[in-house]
Protein backbone atom coordinates (compact mmCIF):
# COMPACT_ATOMS: atom_id res chain seq x y z
CA UNK A 1 0.00 0.00 0.00
CA UNK A 2 1.25 3.61 -1.14
CA UNK A 3 0.83 6.08 1.66
CA UNK A 4 -0.49 9.42 -0.20
CA UNK A 5 -0.42 13.06 1.46
CA UNK A 6 -2.12 15.90 -0.48
CA UNK A 7 -0.74 19.05 0.14
CA UNK A 8 -2.64 21.70 0.33
CA UNK A 9 -6.03 19.85 0.48
CA UNK A 10 -9.02 22.68 0.45
CA UNK A 11 -9.28 23.22 -3.44
CA UNK A 12 -10.63 21.83 -6.16
CA UNK A 13 -8.61 19.92 -7.46
CA UNK A 14 -8.40 18.48 -3.97
CA UNK A 15 -11.37 17.11 -3.74
CA UNK A 16 -11.32 15.25 -6.65
CA UNK A 17 -7.99 14.05 -6.27
CA UNK A 18 -9.59 12.27 -2.43
CA UNK A 19 -12.56 11.14 -4.58
CA UNK A 20 -10.31 9.12 -7.09
CA UNK A 21 -7.81 8.12 -4.57
CA UNK A 22 -9.95 6.74 -2.47
CA UNK A 23 -11.19 4.00 -4.83
CA UNK A 24 -7.73 3.30 -5.97
CA UNK A 25 -7.20 0.38 -4.49
CA UNK A 26 -3.24 0.55 -3.61
CA UNK A 27 -3.90 4.02 -1.94
CA UNK A 28 -3.89 4.77 1.65
CA UNK A 29 -4.54 8.17 2.09
CA UNK A 30 -2.64 9.62 4.97
CA UNK A 31 -1.70 13.14 4.92
CA UNK A 32 -3.33 16.28 4.46
CA UNK A 33 -2.29 19.71 4.77
CA UNK A 34 -3.74 22.98 4.86
CA UNK A 35 -2.21 26.24 6.28
CA UNK A 36 -5.12 27.25 8.43
CA UNK A 37 -4.36 27.19 11.99
CA UNK A 38 -7.74 25.19 13.66
CA UNK A 39 -6.71 21.83 11.66
CA UNK A 40 -10.36 21.53 10.14
CA UNK A 41 -11.67 17.99 9.61
CA UNK A 42 -11.75 17.31 5.57
CA UNK A 43 -15.57 17.21 5.97
CA UNK A 44 -15.84 20.54 7.00
CA UNK A 45 -14.22 22.08 4.33
CA UNK A 46 -15.75 19.13 1.63
CA UNK A 47 -19.09 17.94 2.74
CA UNK A 48 -18.72 15.17 0.07
CA UNK A 49 -16.57 13.34 2.20
CA UNK A 50 -18.13 13.38 5.19
CA UNK A 51 -18.38 9.62 6.14
CA UNK A 52 -15.36 8.35 3.75
CA UNK A 53 -12.27 9.57 5.13
CA UNK A 54 -11.80 10.44 8.43
CA UNK A 55 -9.14 13.18 8.30
CA UNK A 56 -8.00 16.38 9.80
CA UNK A 57 -5.81 19.03 7.71
CA UNK A 58 -2.72 20.01 9.52
CA UNK A 59 0.09 22.20 8.47
CA UNK A 60 2.79 19.87 8.72
CA UNK A 61 6.73 20.75 7.46
CA UNK A 62 8.47 18.12 4.97
CA UNK A 63 9.92 15.97 7.69
CA UNK A 64 6.83 15.35 9.22
CA UNK A 65 4.77 14.63 5.93
CA UNK A 66 7.64 12.19 4.97
CA UNK A 67 7.23 10.43 7.69
CA UNK A 68 4.10 9.52 7.14
CA UNK A 69 3.85 9.32 3.47
CA UNK A 70 5.41 7.69 0.42
CA UNK A 71 4.24 10.29 -1.66
CA UNK A 72 3.09 13.57 -2.36
CA UNK A 73 0.57 15.48 -4.76
CA UNK A 74 1.15 19.18 -4.70
CA UNK A 75 -2.15 21.61 -4.87
CA UNK A 76 -0.63 24.45 -3.95
CA UNK A 77 -0.91 27.88 -6.02
CA UNK A 78 2.12 28.17 -8.26
CA UNK A 79 5.26 30.22 -6.30
CA UNK A 80 4.38 28.38 -3.32
CA UNK A 81 4.88 25.32 -4.82
CA UNK A 82 8.51 25.72 -5.54
CA UNK A 83 9.59 26.58 -2.15
CA UNK A 84 8.19 23.07 -0.28
CA UNK A 85 8.84 20.71 -3.41
CA UNK A 86 13.08 20.76 -3.01
CA UNK A 87 12.73 19.75 0.82
CA UNK A 88 9.97 17.14 -0.19
CA UNK A 89 12.18 15.56 -2.40
CA UNK A 90 15.03 15.74 -0.10
CA UNK A 91 13.38 14.18 2.48
CA UNK A 92 12.46 11.17 0.04
CA UNK A 93 9.01 11.70 -1.22
CA UNK A 94 8.18 11.21 -5.08
CA UNK A 95 6.13 14.53 -5.84
CA UNK A 96 3.02 15.20 -8.66
CA UNK A 97 2.82 18.83 -8.95
CA UNK A 98 -0.22 20.16 -9.89
CA UNK A 99 0.44 23.77 -9.88
CA UNK A 100 2.47 25.29 -13.13
CA UNK A 101 5.80 25.70 -11.05
CA UNK A 102 7.97 22.97 -12.79
CA UNK A 103 6.11 22.91 -16.56
CA UNK A 104 8.21 25.54 -18.09
CA UNK A 105 11.51 24.75 -19.00
CA UNK A 106 13.37 28.26 -18.16
CA UNK A 107 13.02 30.88 -15.55
CA UNK A 108 13.37 33.92 -17.70
CA UNK A 109 10.28 32.47 -19.63
CA UNK A 110 8.55 31.68 -15.51
CA UNK A 111 9.77 35.45 -14.54
CA UNK A 112 8.05 36.50 -17.52
CA UNK A 113 4.62 34.44 -17.30
CA UNK A 114 4.23 34.53 -13.63
CA UNK A 115 5.86 37.59 -12.56
CA UNK A 116 8.08 36.06 -10.04
CA UNK A 117 11.49 34.44 -9.48
CA UNK A 118 11.64 31.00 -10.05
CA UNK A 119 13.20 29.28 -6.47
CA UNK A 120 14.35 26.57 -7.44
CA UNK A 121 15.63 27.34 -11.26
CA UNK A 122 17.95 24.48 -11.50
CA UNK A 123 14.83 21.80 -11.67
CA UNK A 124 13.05 23.51 -14.83
CA UNK A 125 13.67 21.96 -17.66
CA UNK A 126 15.03 18.55 -16.06
CA UNK A 127 11.68 17.74 -14.81
CA UNK A 128 9.41 14.99 -16.59
CA UNK A 129 5.60 16.77 -18.04
CA UNK A 130 3.14 14.52 -17.27
CA UNK A 131 1.26 14.30 -20.29
CA UNK A 132 1.41 10.23 -20.18
CA UNK A 133 0.55 10.12 -24.33
CA UNK A 134 3.52 12.29 -25.17
CA UNK A 135 6.05 11.46 -22.16
CA UNK A 136 4.95 8.03 -20.98
CA UNK A 137 8.15 6.76 -20.14
CA UNK A 138 9.92 9.58 -18.69
CA UNK A 139 6.94 9.69 -16.32
CA UNK A 140 7.57 6.42 -15.05
CA UNK A 141 10.88 7.24 -13.73
CA UNK A 142 10.58 10.43 -12.44
CA UNK A 143 10.67 11.29 -9.10
CA UNK A 144 9.01 14.79 -10.04
CA UNK A 145 6.10 14.90 -12.09
CA UNK A 146 4.60 18.29 -13.40
CA UNK A 147 1.06 17.88 -13.96
CA UNK A 148 -0.10 20.02 -17.45
CA UNK A 149 -2.24 22.93 -17.31
CA UNK A 150 -6.14 22.06 -18.17
CA UNK A 151 -6.09 24.34 -21.05
CA UNK A 152 -3.03 22.93 -22.67
CA UNK A 153 -3.97 19.39 -22.10
CA UNK A 154 -7.05 20.03 -24.06
CA UNK A 155 -5.01 21.99 -27.01
CA UNK A 156 -1.87 19.66 -27.06
CA UNK A 157 -3.90 16.26 -27.32
CA UNK A 158 -5.70 17.66 -30.34
CA UNK A 159 -2.99 19.17 -32.04
CA UNK A 160 -0.15 16.52 -31.30
CA UNK A 161 -1.21 14.06 -33.88
CA UNK A 162 -1.21 16.44 -36.69
CA UNK A 163 1.99 18.35 -36.02
CA UNK A 164 4.00 15.17 -35.37
CA UNK A 165 2.78 13.79 -38.76
CA UNK A 166 3.33 16.75 -40.49
CA UNK A 167 0.52 17.04 -41.78
CA UNK A 168 -0.58 21.12 -40.74
CA UNK A 169 2.30 24.14 -40.46
CA UNK A 170 3.43 24.80 -37.50
CA UNK A 171 2.61 28.09 -37.06
CA UNK A 172 -0.48 29.99 -37.66
CA UNK A 173 -2.40 27.86 -35.29
CA UNK A 174 -5.39 29.43 -33.52
CA UNK A 175 -6.25 28.32 -30.12
CA UNK A 176 -9.91 29.43 -28.74
CA UNK A 177 -10.67 27.82 -25.22
CA UNK A 178 -13.78 27.69 -23.06
CA UNK A 179 -13.57 26.50 -18.78
CA UNK A 180 -16.19 26.28 -16.57
CA UNK A 181 -15.74 28.39 -13.31
CA UNK A 182 -14.02 25.97 -11.20
CA UNK A 183 -10.41 26.22 -13.75
CA UNK A 184 -10.16 29.77 -11.41
CA UNK A 185 -10.07 27.74 -8.39
CA UNK A 186 -12.19 27.98 -5.05
CA UNK A 187 -11.14 31.07 -3.80
CA UNK A 188 -13.21 33.91 -4.46
CA UNK A 189 -12.75 36.55 -6.99
CA UNK A 190 -14.74 39.43 -8.47
CA UNK A 191 -14.89 37.72 -12.45
CA UNK A 192 -16.06 34.49 -10.77
CA UNK A 193 -18.94 36.28 -8.59
CA UNK A 194 -22.22 34.66 -9.37
CA UNK A 195 -23.73 37.56 -10.62
CA UNK A 196 -20.48 38.61 -12.98
CA UNK A 197 -20.24 35.38 -14.44
CA UNK A 198 -23.96 33.90 -14.44
CA UNK A 199 -25.56 34.17 -18.05
CA UNK A 200 -22.12 35.70 -19.52
CA UNK A 201 -19.67 34.74 -21.29
CA UNK A 202 -16.28 36.52 -21.52
CA UNK A 203 -12.77 36.20 -22.83
CA UNK A 204 -10.09 37.12 -21.06
CA UNK A 205 -5.78 37.41 -21.01
CA UNK A 206 -6.00 37.69 -24.14
CA UNK A 207 -2.65 37.60 -26.00
CA UNK A 208 -0.64 36.90 -22.13
CA UNK A 209 -2.48 33.87 -20.70
CA UNK A 210 0.12 32.00 -18.87
CA UNK A 211 -0.89 28.50 -20.61
CA UNK A 212 0.68 29.90 -23.89
CA UNK A 213 4.08 29.31 -23.23
CA UNK A 214 3.24 25.78 -21.95
CA UNK A 215 0.89 24.77 -25.04
CA UNK A 216 4.34 26.08 -27.26
CA UNK A 217 6.95 24.55 -25.38
CA UNK A 218 5.11 20.74 -25.36
CA UNK A 219 4.42 20.95 -29.06
CA UNK A 220 7.77 22.43 -30.09
CA UNK A 221 9.76 19.85 -27.68
CA UNK A 222 7.49 16.45 -28.94
CA UNK A 223 7.46 17.47 -32.32
CA UNK A 224 11.56 18.93 -32.24
CA UNK A 225 10.73 22.06 -33.79
CA UNK A 226 9.35 25.24 -33.04
CA UNK A 227 5.65 25.63 -32.61
CA UNK A 228 3.42 28.78 -32.11
CA UNK A 229 0.02 29.49 -31.12
CA UNK A 230 -2.47 32.30 -30.43
CA UNK A 231 -4.44 31.09 -27.63
CA UNK A 232 -7.49 32.82 -26.36
CA UNK A 233 -9.28 31.31 -23.33
CA UNK A 234 -13.00 32.33 -22.08
CA UNK A 235 -14.86 31.81 -18.89
CA UNK A 236 -18.60 29.88 -19.52
CA UNK A 237 -20.77 30.18 -16.81
CA UNK A 238 -21.00 26.31 -15.76
CA UNK A 239 -19.24 24.46 -13.71
CA UNK A 240 -16.38 22.56 -15.27
CA UNK A 241 -15.27 21.23 -18.27
CA UNK A 242 -13.12 22.67 -21.57
CA UNK A 243 -13.75 22.73 -25.01
CA UNK A 244 -11.09 23.83 -27.58
CA UNK A 245 -11.02 24.59 -31.28
CA UNK A 246 -8.32 25.20 -33.14
CA UNK A 247 -7.67 26.42 -36.87
CA UNK A 248 -4.59 25.03 -38.45
CA UNK A 249 -3.48 25.02 -41.64
CA UNK A 250 -2.86 21.65 -43.69
CA UNK A 251 0.89 21.28 -45.84
CA UNK A 252 -1.01 19.43 -48.30
CA UNK A 253 -4.86 18.95 -49.21
CA UNK A 254 -6.80 16.78 -46.98
CA UNK A 255 -10.49 15.73 -45.82
CA UNK A 256 -12.13 15.15 -43.06
CA UNK A 257 -11.82 11.37 -42.94
CA UNK A 258 -8.23 11.29 -43.34
CA UNK A 259 -7.37 13.73 -40.10
CA UNK A 260 -9.66 12.11 -38.27
CA UNK A 261 -8.16 8.31 -39.37
CA UNK A 262 -4.36 9.82 -38.42
CA UNK A 263 -5.87 10.81 -34.92
CA UNK A 264 -7.31 7.72 -34.50
CA UNK A 265 -4.54 6.01 -35.44
CA UNK A 266 -2.27 8.24 -33.45
CA UNK A 267 -4.33 7.09 -30.26
CA UNK A 268 -5.71 4.24 -31.14
CA UNK A 269 -3.72 2.44 -27.82
CA UNK A 270 -4.22 5.11 -24.88
CA UNK A 271 -6.53 4.38 -22.53
CA UNK A 272 -8.11 8.35 -21.76
CA UNK A 273 -8.30 9.61 -25.36
CA UNK A 274 -11.46 9.06 -27.36
CA UNK A 275 -11.40 9.90 -30.95
CA UNK A 276 -15.10 10.57 -32.32
CA UNK A 277 -17.05 11.50 -35.09
CA UNK A 278 -19.50 13.41 -34.11
CA UNK A 279 -18.82 16.93 -32.42
CA UNK A 280 -18.12 16.45 -28.87
CA UNK A 281 -19.26 18.16 -26.06
CA UNK A 282 -18.42 19.15 -22.14
CA UNK A 283 -21.01 17.03 -20.64
CA UNK A 284 -19.89 13.95 -22.85
CA UNK A 285 -16.75 14.16 -20.50
CA UNK A 286 -17.92 15.44 -17.18
CA UNK A 287 -16.67 13.69 -14.75
CA UNK A 288 -14.24 11.03 -16.43
CA UNK A 289 -10.30 11.25 -17.57
CA UNK A 290 -11.16 10.87 -21.20
CA UNK A 291 -10.49 13.59 -23.51
CA UNK A 292 -12.77 13.33 -26.85
CA UNK A 293 -11.61 14.57 -30.08
CA UNK A 294 -12.78 15.41 -33.49
CA UNK A 295 -11.93 17.07 -36.78
CA UNK A 296 -13.57 19.01 -39.50
CA UNK A 297 -12.29 21.14 -42.53
CA UNK A 298 -13.70 23.88 -43.61
CA UNK A 299 -12.48 26.31 -46.56
CA UNK A 300 -9.22 24.80 -46.57
CA UNK A 301 -8.31 25.17 -42.98
CA UNK A 302 -8.39 21.96 -40.80
CA UNK A 303 -10.14 22.58 -37.58
CA UNK A 304 -10.24 20.38 -34.15
CA UNK A 305 -12.32 20.15 -31.69
CA UNK A 306 -11.47 18.87 -27.70
CA UNK A 307 -13.34 18.53 -24.67
CA UNK A 308 -12.58 17.38 -21.36
CA UNK A 309 -13.33 17.67 -17.81
CA UNK A 310 -11.05 20.67 -16.24
CA UNK A 311 -10.10 19.07 -12.94
CA UNK A 312 -10.07 15.32 -13.97
CA UNK A 313 -8.02 14.82 -17.18
CA UNK A 314 -7.08 18.28 -17.15
CA UNK A 315 -5.66 18.05 -13.35
CA UNK A 316 -6.74 15.12 -10.63
CA UNK A 317 -7.26 12.65 -12.94
CA UNK A 318 -4.45 13.13 -15.12
CA UNK A 319 -2.22 13.11 -11.56
CA UNK A 320 -3.93 10.02 -10.52
CA UNK A 321 -2.63 8.31 -14.29
CA UNK A 322 0.99 9.89 -13.66
CA UNK A 323 0.97 8.24 -9.84
CA UNK A 324 -0.06 4.80 -11.83
CA UNK A 325 2.75 5.18 -14.15
CA UNK A 326 5.41 5.80 -11.82
CA UNK A 327 4.64 3.04 -9.27
CA UNK A 328 3.84 0.46 -12.17
CA UNK A 329 0.27 -0.08 -11.66
CA UNK A 330 -2.20 -0.24 -14.63
CA UNK A 331 -2.54 3.28 -15.39
CA UNK A 332 -6.18 3.16 -15.52
CA UNK A 333 -6.31 2.25 -11.86
CA UNK A 334 -9.21 3.96 -10.38
CA UNK A 335 -9.81 6.33 -13.30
Amino acid sequence: MTRVAIIGATGYTALELIKILLRHPEVEITTLTSRSEDNPHVASVHPQLAGRIDLSMADLGPAEIAARADVAFGCLPHGVTAAVVPKLLDAGLRVIDLSADYRLKSAEVYAEWYGQKHTDPERLGKTAYGLPEAFREQIREARLVANPGCYPTSAILALLPLLQSGLVTTDDIIIDSKSGVSGAGRTPKLTTHYPECNESISAYNVGRHRHTPEIEQVLSTACDREVQVVFTPHLVPMDRGILSTAYLRPLEKIDEESAITAIREFYREEPFVRVVNHLPATKDVVGTNFCDITARVVRGRLITISCLDNLIKGASGAAVQNFNLMHGFAETMAL
